[in-house]
């Protein structure tokens, strides 16, 4: 496994090593000792989630404020461009962004670790969105920074306007969000 460092150094890409014929493919797309190298770190992932979303939905930027999951996110079926950004008030990279496409075809992988805020964009005609995490969703603790927040710039390859979940449109903007240390 080939593990791709981003702008923001905690938030990594992890592309599997595929092997493939005329009768399909195999690939290995966790291994926990390889993650631990990469990553320093050894979390325990206590739930994994399955999406399924239609071009042009715009899910984020989620995270919990208690209970901060880090996630491993990737894509089974589609194409997303896929987004974190650090809301670490302590961190040297806080309000920045780094974002990767991720797909069926290219198998890529992103850790979203802790402290981060996340989300991600349909680019296919549809997408199945999976994800490991490692704290138990909490709704009451889930928080929402607007996805368009011009202090944090994110570039989508948009094409038109987003479909956006009624809790995405009152999404915050960073300066008035809750943060982490």
């Amino acid at each position: 496994m080939n593990v791709v460092k981003t702008d923001i150094a905690d938030v990594l890409i992890f592309e599997p090593r595929v092997f493939g014929d005329a009768r399909g493919f195999f690939y290995e797309s966790f291994n926990q000792r390889v993650f631990e190298q990469a990553t320093g770190s050894a979390p325990v992932f206590v739930q994994d989630n399955h999406s399924r979303s239609a071009n042009g939905v715009l899910r984020g930027l989620h995270y919990q404020i208690v209970q901060p999951q880090g996630k491993l996110v990737r894509v089974a079926v589609g194409e997303v461009f896929d987004v974190a950004v650090d809301i670490r008030k302590s961190s040297p990279t806080f309000g920045q962004w780094v974002g990767a496409h991720l797909s069926a075809d290219n198998k890529r992988q992103m850790w979203v670790p802790p402290g981060f805020a996340h989300g991600f964009l349909v680019l296919s005609e549809f997408a199945e969105f999976l994800y490991k995490t490692t704290e138990f969703y909490a709704p009451e603790h889930e928080r929402c920074i607007a996805w368009n927040d011009p202090s944090i710039g994110i570039v989508w390859p948009l094409q038109g306007e987003p479909l956006l979940s009624q809790k995405d449109k009152l999404g915050l903007a960073l300066a008035n969000a809750e943060h982490f240390k």
